[in-house]
Protein backbone atom coordinates (compact mmCIF):
# COMPACT_ATOMS: atom_id res chain seq x y z
CA UNK A 1 0.00 0.00 0.00
CA UNK A 2 1.31 3.61 -0.57
CA UNK A 3 3.38 4.75 2.19
CA UNK A 4 0.64 7.97 2.68
CA UNK A 5 -2.03 5.66 3.77
CA UNK A 6 0.50 4.97 7.20
CA UNK A 7 -0.12 1.33 6.43
CA UNK A 8 2.94 -1.31 6.97
CA UNK A 9 3.43 -4.25 5.34
CA UNK A 10 5.27 -6.38 8.00
CA UNK A 11 2.62 -8.91 8.95
CA UNK A 12 3.31 -8.62 12.71
CA UNK A 13 -0.51 -9.54 13.28
CA UNK A 14 -2.23 -11.89 10.55
CA UNK A 15 -5.41 -13.04 9.56
CA UNK A 16 -5.75 -15.81 7.47
CA UNK A 17 -8.37 -15.62 4.21
CA UNK A 18 -8.96 -17.10 0.95
CA UNK A 19 -8.57 -15.70 -2.25
CA UNK A 20 -9.84 -17.41 -5.25
CA UNK A 21 -10.01 -20.49 -3.00
CA UNK A 22 -6.22 -19.89 -1.36
CA UNK A 23 -5.65 -19.04 2.26
CA UNK A 24 -3.36 -16.33 2.65
CA UNK A 25 -2.45 -14.14 5.33
CA UNK A 26 -2.55 -10.50 5.41
CA UNK A 27 -1.31 -8.25 7.90
CA UNK A 28 -3.82 -6.56 10.53
CA UNK A 29 -3.29 -2.50 9.34
CA UNK A 30 -3.99 -3.73 5.64
CA UNK A 31 -7.59 -5.65 6.56
CA UNK A 32 -8.46 -2.83 8.59
CA UNK A 33 -7.50 -0.18 5.63
CA UNK A 34 -9.83 -2.67 3.51
CA UNK A 35 -12.42 -2.83 6.01
CA UNK A 36 -12.39 0.69 6.08
CA UNK A 37 -12.53 2.01 2.68
CA UNK A 38 -15.15 -0.75 1.81
CA UNK A 39 -17.60 0.52 5.05
CA UNK A 40 -17.20 4.03 3.84
CA UNK A 41 -17.97 3.75 0.35
CA UNK A 42 -21.17 1.57 1.40
CA UNK A 43 -22.19 4.01 4.05
CA UNK A 44 -21.36 7.55 2.25
CA UNK A 45 -21.58 6.61 -1.23
CA UNK A 46 -24.52 4.34 -2.03
CA UNK A 47 -26.64 4.97 1.14
CA UNK A 48 -26.03 8.83 0.53
CA UNK A 49 -24.87 11.03 3.84
CA UNK A 50 -27.35 12.79 4.11
CA UNK A 51 -30.02 12.88 2.50
CA UNK A 52 -31.38 16.27 3.67
CA UNK A 53 -29.02 19.02 5.04
CA UNK A 54 -30.17 22.00 7.60
CA UNK A 55 -29.32 25.51 7.29
CA UNK A 56 -30.59 28.88 8.39
CA UNK A 57 -32.69 30.22 5.37
CA UNK A 58 -34.76 32.92 5.10
CA UNK A 59 -38.22 33.73 3.85
CA UNK A 60 -38.59 36.97 2.68
CA UNK A 61 -36.65 39.63 1.03
CA UNK A 62 -38.98 42.02 2.90
CA UNK A 63 -37.22 40.59 6.05
CA UNK A 64 -33.93 39.38 4.41
CA UNK A 65 -32.24 39.91 8.22
CA UNK A 66 -35.25 37.07 9.63
CA UNK A 67 -32.95 33.58 9.61
CA UNK A 68 -34.32 30.38 10.70
CA UNK A 69 -33.15 26.95 10.70
CA UNK A 70 -35.02 24.87 8.07
CA UNK A 71 -34.10 21.76 6.14
CA UNK A 72 -32.30 21.98 2.40
CA UNK A 73 -33.32 19.48 0.16
CA UNK A 74 -29.91 19.15 -2.27
CA UNK A 75 -29.76 18.21 -5.86
CA UNK A 76 -29.69 14.41 -6.41
CA UNK A 77 -26.49 13.08 -5.77
CA UNK A 78 -24.08 12.30 -9.20
CA UNK A 79 -20.97 10.20 -9.84
CA UNK A 80 -19.06 13.34 -9.46
CA UNK A 81 -20.43 15.20 -7.11
CA UNK A 82 -18.91 15.29 -3.26
CA UNK A 83 -20.55 16.62 -0.25
CA UNK A 84 -19.38 18.58 1.94
CA UNK A 85 -19.41 19.67 5.93
CA UNK A 86 -19.21 23.06 6.85
CA UNK A 87 -17.11 24.17 9.13
CA UNK A 88 -16.81 27.78 8.14
CA UNK A 89 -18.95 30.48 5.54
CA UNK A 90 -17.61 33.48 4.49
CA UNK A 91 -20.20 36.50 4.42
CA UNK A 92 -20.18 37.99 0.94
CA UNK A 93 -21.73 41.63 -0.14
CA UNK A 94 -23.38 39.05 -2.66
CA UNK A 95 -24.99 37.65 0.07
CA UNK A 96 -26.72 40.89 1.06
CA UNK A 97 -27.68 42.18 -2.57
CA UNK A 98 -29.08 38.74 -3.29
CA UNK A 99 -30.98 38.45 0.21
CA UNK A 100 -32.54 42.27 0.05
CA UNK A 101 -33.79 42.52 -2.87
CA UNK A 102 -30.88 44.37 -4.59
CA UNK A 103 -30.17 42.23 -7.58
CA UNK A 104 -34.12 41.57 -7.90
CA UNK A 105 -35.76 39.11 -6.69
CA UNK A 106 -34.69 35.26 -5.78
CA UNK A 107 -36.56 31.69 -4.96
CA UNK A 108 -37.25 31.65 -1.37
CA UNK A 109 -36.57 30.26 1.53
CA UNK A 110 -32.90 30.75 0.39
CA UNK A 111 -29.79 30.08 1.90
CA UNK A 112 -27.27 32.00 0.93
CA UNK A 113 -23.19 31.86 1.41
CA UNK A 114 -20.61 30.90 -1.16
CA UNK A 115 -17.36 31.72 0.87
CA UNK A 116 -17.56 27.71 2.08
CA UNK A 117 -14.64 25.39 4.08
CA UNK A 118 -15.42 22.42 5.41
CA UNK A 119 -14.22 18.65 5.07
CA UNK A 120 -15.53 16.24 2.51
CA UNK A 121 -17.89 13.40 4.05
CA UNK A 122 -19.28 11.95 0.47
CA UNK A 123 -18.09 11.44 -2.97
CA UNK A 124 -19.20 10.31 -6.29
CA UNK A 125 -17.93 6.82 -7.77
CA UNK A 126 -16.38 8.75 -10.45
CA UNK A 127 -14.80 11.93 -8.13
CA UNK A 128 -11.46 11.21 -8.27
CA UNK A 129 -9.64 15.02 -7.52
CA UNK A 130 -10.13 14.87 -3.38
CA UNK A 131 -10.29 12.46 -0.75
CA UNK A 132 -12.62 11.80 2.49
CA UNK A 133 -11.80 13.93 5.42
CA UNK A 134 -9.72 16.29 3.08
CA UNK A 135 -10.36 20.34 4.06
CA UNK A 136 -12.18 21.73 0.93
CA UNK A 137 -13.23 24.98 -0.39
CA UNK A 138 -15.91 25.99 -2.60
CA UNK A 139 -16.64 29.65 -3.70
CA UNK A 140 -19.91 31.09 -5.76
CA UNK A 141 -19.52 28.33 -8.54
CA UNK A 142 -20.67 24.67 -8.08
CA UNK A 143 -21.55 23.61 -11.67
CA UNK A 144 -20.97 24.35 -15.60
CA UNK A 145 -20.70 22.06 -18.14
CA UNK A 146 -17.37 21.11 -18.85
CA UNK A 147 -17.99 21.09 -22.40
CA UNK A 148 -18.77 24.28 -23.72
CA UNK A 149 -15.86 26.37 -25.36
CA UNK A 150 -15.46 28.79 -22.66
CA UNK A 151 -15.01 25.37 -19.96
CA UNK A 152 -12.54 23.86 -22.24
CA UNK A 153 -9.92 27.06 -22.34
CA UNK A 154 -10.27 27.70 -18.55
CA UNK A 155 -12.77 29.92 -18.58
CA UNK A 156 -15.53 27.39 -17.04
CA UNK A 157 -16.87 31.11 -14.53
CA UNK A 158 -18.25 32.30 -17.75
CA UNK A 159 -19.85 28.68 -18.95
CA UNK A 160 -23.46 29.63 -20.13
CA UNK A 161 -24.87 26.68 -18.06
CA UNK A 162 -23.25 27.44 -14.93
CA UNK A 163 -24.93 27.09 -11.70
CA UNK A 164 -24.38 29.60 -8.83
CA UNK A 165 -23.89 28.17 -5.46
CA UNK A 166 -27.02 29.45 -4.32
CA UNK A 167 -30.17 30.35 -6.11
CA UNK A 168 -29.16 28.79 -8.90
CA UNK A 169 -30.97 26.35 -10.74
CA UNK A 170 -29.72 22.57 -11.83
CA UNK A 171 -31.77 20.79 -14.91
CA UNK A 172 -34.13 19.26 -12.81
CA UNK A 173 -34.96 22.63 -10.97
CA UNK A 174 -33.28 22.13 -7.99
CA UNK A 175 -32.57 25.19 -6.69
CA UNK A 176 -29.06 25.32 -5.03
CA UNK A 177 -28.52 26.53 -1.47
CA UNK A 178 -25.42 27.96 -0.12
CA UNK A 179 -23.02 27.89 2.93
CA UNK A 180 -25.09 28.88 5.95
CA UNK A 181 -25.61 25.18 5.95
CA UNK A 182 -24.67 21.89 7.61
CA UNK A 183 -23.68 20.39 4.37
CA UNK A 184 -23.23 21.43 0.75
CA UNK A 185 -23.54 19.13 -2.28
CA UNK A 186 -21.04 20.20 -5.61
CA UNK A 187 -19.79 18.92 -8.80
CA UNK A 188 -15.63 17.93 -7.81
CA UNK A 189 -14.24 20.22 -10.30
CA UNK A 190 -15.42 23.41 -7.61
CA UNK A 191 -14.00 22.11 -5.00
CA UNK A 192 -10.39 23.11 -3.61
CA UNK A 193 -8.29 21.63 -1.51
CA UNK A 194 -7.17 23.80 1.54
CA UNK A 195 -3.26 24.56 2.19
CA UNK A 196 -2.51 23.58 5.43
CA UNK A 197 -1.32 26.51 6.98
CA UNK A 198 -4.24 28.66 5.86
CA UNK A 199 -6.94 28.59 8.84
CA UNK A 200 -9.97 27.93 7.84
CA UNK A 201 -12.27 30.97 9.17
CA UNK A 202 -8.99 33.08 6.93
CA UNK A 203 -9.42 31.32 3.72
CA UNK A 204 -13.04 31.22 3.44
CA UNK A 205 -13.23 35.21 2.44
CA UNK A 206 -10.87 33.77 -0.33
CA UNK A 207 -13.23 31.64 -2.13
CA UNK A 208 -15.15 34.13 -3.75
CA UNK A 209 -13.31 37.65 -2.26
CA UNK A 210 -10.16 36.64 -3.00
CA UNK A 211 -10.67 34.96 -6.27
CA UNK A 212 -13.25 37.77 -7.80
CA UNK A 213 -10.38 40.32 -6.82
CA UNK A 214 -7.34 37.70 -7.95
CA UNK A 215 -8.57 37.06 -11.50
CA UNK A 216 -8.57 40.23 -12.88
CA UNK A 217 -5.43 40.98 -12.05
CA UNK A 218 -3.63 38.00 -13.18
CA UNK A 219 -5.27 38.29 -16.56
CA UNK A 220 -4.46 41.54 -17.13
CA UNK A 221 -0.62 40.47 -16.69
CA UNK A 222 -0.40 42.46 -13.44
CA UNK A 223 3.20 42.13 -11.76
CA UNK A 224 6.77 43.82 -11.58
CA UNK A 225 6.56 47.57 -13.60
CA UNK A 226 3.36 47.84 -13.53
CA UNK A 227 1.57 50.47 -11.37
CA UNK A 228 -1.86 49.57 -10.14
CA UNK A 229 -4.83 51.38 -7.91
CA UNK A 230 -7.58 49.76 -6.15
CA UNK A 231 -10.47 52.04 -5.38
CA UNK A 232 -12.12 50.84 -2.15
CA UNK A 233 -11.11 49.51 1.44
CA UNK A 234 -13.34 47.05 2.55
CA UNK A 235 -14.28 43.30 1.92
CA UNK A 236 -12.99 43.14 -1.94
CA UNK A 237 -10.13 46.16 -2.27
CA UNK A 238 -8.60 44.67 1.30
CA UNK A 239 -7.58 41.58 -1.10
CA UNK A 240 -6.71 43.44 -4.20
CA UNK A 241 -4.41 46.37 -2.39
CA UNK A 242 -2.60 42.12 -0.55
CA UNK A 243 -2.81 40.39 -4.10
CA UNK A 244 -1.27 43.13 -6.08
CA UNK A 245 1.63 43.60 -3.84
CA UNK A 246 2.03 40.13 -3.67
CA UNK A 247 2.72 40.08 -7.60
CA UNK A 248 5.41 42.86 -7.55
CA UNK A 249 3.41 45.97 -8.95
CA UNK A 250 3.26 49.20 -7.18
CA UNK A 251 0.53 49.49 -5.57
CA UNK A 252 -1.71 52.81 -4.35
CA UNK A 253 -5.14 52.58 -2.27
CA UNK A 254 -7.83 55.37 -3.31
CA UNK A 255 -10.54 55.85 -0.82
CA UNK A 256 -13.00 58.44 0.25
CA UNK A 257 -12.16 57.56 4.12
CA UNK A 258 -8.85 59.18 5.63
CA UNK A 259 -9.29 56.84 8.79
CA UNK A 260 -8.28 53.70 6.77
CA UNK A 261 -5.17 54.72 5.28
CA UNK A 262 -3.13 53.47 7.72
CA UNK A 263 -5.00 49.76 6.97
CA UNK A 264 -3.97 50.30 3.21
CA UNK A 265 0.06 51.13 4.13
CA UNK A 266 -0.44 47.92 6.00
CA UNK A 267 -2.28 45.76 3.61
CA UNK A 268 0.73 46.63 1.14
CA UNK A 269 -0.39 50.15 -0.55
CA UNK A 270 2.49 52.24 -1.59
CA UNK A 271 0.43 55.49 -1.09
CA UNK A 272 -2.90 55.87 0.10
CA UNK A 273 -5.05 58.64 -1.64
CA UNK A 274 -7.76 60.10 -0.43
CA UNK A 275 -10.71 61.24 -2.40
CA UNK A 276 -12.32 63.16 0.35
CA UNK A 277 -9.74 66.05 -1.22
CA UNK A 278 -10.54 68.32 -3.51
CA UNK A 279 -9.13 67.78 -6.67
CA UNK A 280 -7.37 65.00 -5.55
CA UNK A 281 -6.68 63.60 -9.18
CA UNK A 282 -5.01 66.01 -10.90
CA UNK A 283 -1.22 65.32 -9.28
CA UNK A 284 -1.84 61.20 -10.49
CA UNK A 285 -2.46 62.05 -14.44
CA UNK A 286 -1.61 59.16 -16.15
CA UNK A 287 -0.43 57.31 -13.84
CA UNK A 288 -2.00 54.15 -13.21
CA UNK A 289 -1.69 51.01 -15.55
CA UNK A 290 -4.73 48.97 -13.87
CA UNK A 291 -7.35 50.36 -11.83
CA UNK A 292 -9.44 47.55 -9.74
CA UNK A 293 -12.70 49.50 -8.55
CA UNK A 294 -14.53 47.06 -5.92
CA UNK A 295 -16.41 50.18 -4.36
CA UNK A 296 -19.89 49.19 -3.87
CA UNK A 297 -21.64 52.47 -4.15
CA UNK A 298 -22.33 54.28 -7.05
CA UNK A 299 -23.15 58.07 -5.44
CA UNK A 300 -21.21 60.88 -6.11
CA UNK A 301 -18.59 58.44 -7.81
CA UNK A 302 -16.95 61.18 -10.35
CA UNK A 303 -15.52 58.16 -12.89
CA UNK A 304 -13.96 60.12 -15.15
CA UNK A 305 -12.03 61.69 -12.26
CA UNK A 306 -10.73 58.39 -11.63
CA UNK A 307 -10.23 58.12 -15.22
CA UNK A 308 -7.70 60.64 -15.74
CA UNK A 309 -5.47 58.76 -13.55
CA UNK A 310 -4.77 55.87 -15.89
CA UNK A 311 -1.88 55.57 -18.52
CA UNK A 312 -2.28 55.63 -21.44
CA UNK A 313 -3.80 52.20 -22.42
CA UNK A 314 -5.15 52.19 -19.08
CA UNK A 315 -7.61 49.86 -18.06
CA UNK A 316 -10.97 50.08 -15.40
CA UNK A 317 -11.87 46.87 -14.15
CA UNK A 318 -15.15 46.64 -12.04
CA UNK A 319 -15.13 43.42 -9.29
CA UNK A 320 -17.95 45.71 -7.19
CA UNK A 321 -21.23 45.09 -8.45
CA UNK A 322 -23.43 47.49 -6.96
CA UNK A 323 -27.44 47.63 -6.74
CA UNK A 324 -27.77 51.08 -8.75
CA UNK A 325 -25.77 51.60 -12.27
CA UNK A 326 -22.50 53.57 -12.75
CA UNK A 327 -22.23 57.00 -14.01
CA UNK A 328 -23.17 57.45 -17.60
CA UNK A 329 -20.40 57.98 -19.73
CA UNK A 330 -19.97 58.74 -23.49
CA UNK A 331 -17.36 56.74 -26.08
CA UNK A 332 -15.06 61.12 -25.86
CA UNK A 333 -14.02 59.95 -22.50
CA UNK A 334 -12.52 56.92 -23.06
CA UNK A 335 -10.25 58.65 -25.94
CA UNK A 336 -7.85 60.88 -24.22
CA UNK A 337 -5.89 57.96 -22.74
CA UNK A 338 -7.24 55.00 -24.83
CA UNK A 339 -8.86 53.68 -22.08
CA UNK A 340 -10.55 50.54 -21.52
CA UNK A 341 -13.36 49.22 -19.37
CA UNK A 342 -14.54 46.23 -17.96
CA UNK A 343 -15.84 43.90 -15.18
CA UNK A 344 -15.45 40.21 -14.59
CA UNK A 345 -16.90 37.17 -12.96
CA UNK A 346 -14.84 35.15 -9.79
CA UNK A 347 -12.17 33.13 -11.73
CA UNK A 348 -11.01 29.77 -13.23
CA UNK A 349 -10.05 26.75 -11.13
CA UNK A 350 -6.66 27.34 -12.37
CA UNK A 351 -6.19 30.78 -11.28
CA UNK A 352 -8.36 29.16 -7.31
CA UNK A 353 -5.45 27.21 -6.99
CA UNK A 354 -2.40 29.53 -7.65
CA UNK A 355 -4.27 32.03 -5.73
CA UNK A 356 -4.34 29.40 -2.55
CA UNK A 357 -0.56 28.64 -3.36
CA UNK A 358 0.88 32.51 -3.50
CA UNK A 359 -1.53 33.01 -0.01
CA UNK A 360 -0.03 29.87 1.26
CA UNK A 361 3.77 30.85 0.25
CA UNK A 362 3.60 34.54 1.06
CA UNK A 363 1.60 33.85 4.20
CA UNK A 364 -1.42 36.67 3.06
CA UNK A 365 -4.12 36.39 5.55
CA UNK A 366 -7.72 38.14 4.99
CA UNK A 367 -8.66 40.25 7.65
CA UNK A 368 -11.41 38.71 9.46
CA UNK A 369 -14.09 38.71 12.30
CA UNK A 370 -15.82 35.72 13.50
CA UNK A 371 -19.35 35.46 14.29
CA UNK A 372 -20.86 31.64 15.42
CA UNK A 373 -23.45 30.41 12.93
CA UNK A 374 -27.13 30.91 14.64
CA UNK A 375 -30.13 32.55 13.44
CA UNK A 376 -29.09 35.72 15.60
CA UNK A 377 -25.72 35.17 14.09
CA UNK A 378 -26.58 35.31 10.57
CA UNK A 379 -29.16 38.78 11.34
CA UNK A 380 -25.61 40.29 12.84
CA UNK A 381 -23.17 38.84 9.82
CA UNK A 382 -25.25 40.53 7.08
CA UNK A 383 -26.24 43.60 8.76
CA UNK A 384 -22.81 44.28 9.18
CA UNK A 385 -22.39 43.94 5.65
CA UNK A 386 -25.00 46.07 4.67
CA UNK A 387 -23.89 49.10 6.99
CA UNK A 388 -20.30 48.57 6.08
CA UNK A 389 -18.90 47.61 10.03
CA UNK A 390 -16.44 45.30 8.97
CA UNK A 391 -13.10 45.09 9.22
CA UNK A 392 -12.59 43.51 6.41
CA UNK A 393 -14.89 40.33 6.23
CA UNK A 394 -16.80 38.36 8.46
CA UNK A 395 -16.65 34.41 8.55
CA UNK A 396 -19.54 32.32 10.21
CA UNK A 397 -17.98 29.58 12.31
CA UNK A 398 -19.02 27.47 15.03
CA UNK A 399 -20.94 25.22 13.01
CA UNK A 400 -20.60 22.51 15.17
CA UNK A 401 -22.20 23.94 18.34
CA UNK A 402 -25.63 24.08 15.89
CA UNK A 403 -25.43 21.18 13.32
CA UNK A 404 -23.53 18.42 15.68
CA UNK A 405 -20.11 16.75 14.64
CA UNK A 406 -20.38 15.67 10.72
CA UNK A 407 -16.90 14.08 10.26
Amino acid sequence: LPERHGVSDRPLHSSPCKIEGTPISLPQPILRYYLHTILNTLIKDEMGYPDTFQGFSIDSQSEWTKFRKAELTPKPFEDRDVDIAIEACGVCGSDVHKISGGWGPCSLPLCVGHEVVGRVVRKGVNASTVEIGERVGVGAQVSACLKCKNCLSDNENYCPHQVDTYDGAYPDGTISQGGYSSHIRVHEYFVFKIPDNIESSLVAPMMCAGITTYSPLVRANIGPGKKVAVIGIGGLGHFGIMWAKALGAETYAISHSPHKAEDALALGAKEFISTSVEGWHKPWQYTFDFILNTADATDKFDIKAYMSTMAVNGVFHNVGLPDKPLPSMMAFDFMPGGYSMGASHIGSRREMFAMLKLASEQNIKSWVQTIDISDAGCKEAVERVHQGKTKYRITLVGYDKVFGKRY
